[in-house]
């Protein structure tokens, strides 16, 4: 991998790691707030590869609110039982009420 990429990821994490508790983010929210606008397609890898690395992973979803990265954790549901345990009520692999729980980097930092 290129050094610019993992700069990039060290760059997505944190910001990911300032999400705030039962507050969730989208890919492209990141990667707008980091100058790279059409890049949240590499925000999601970041994500992907942000395993044991301390980075609240399950708060990031798609721009719709579909939780379009369950699949990078381990167990069926787990992404979506920590985002309940924070009190995000999930329909269908979507949050409700998105408007409510979405945490904009570029207004909040």
């Amino acid at each position: 991998m290129q050094q610019e990429t993992l700069g990039f990821f060290e760059k997505v994490y944190v910001v990911v790691r300032q999400i705030p508790f039962g507050k969730v983010t989208s890919y492209g929210a990141i990667a707008k707030y980091l100058g790279a606008a059409k890049s949240a397609r590499i925000v999601g890898y970041a994500m992907n590869g942000s395993h044991g690395k301390d980075v609240p992973a399950h708060r990031v979803v798609n721009r719709k609110g579909l939780l379009t990265g369950k699949h990078h954790f381990d167990g069926t549901n787990i992404m979506q039982q920590l985002l309940e345990n924070e009190g995000i009520e999930i329909i269908d692999n979507q949050i409700q009420n998105l408007e409510s729980v979405f945490w904009d980097p570029a207004k909040e930092l």
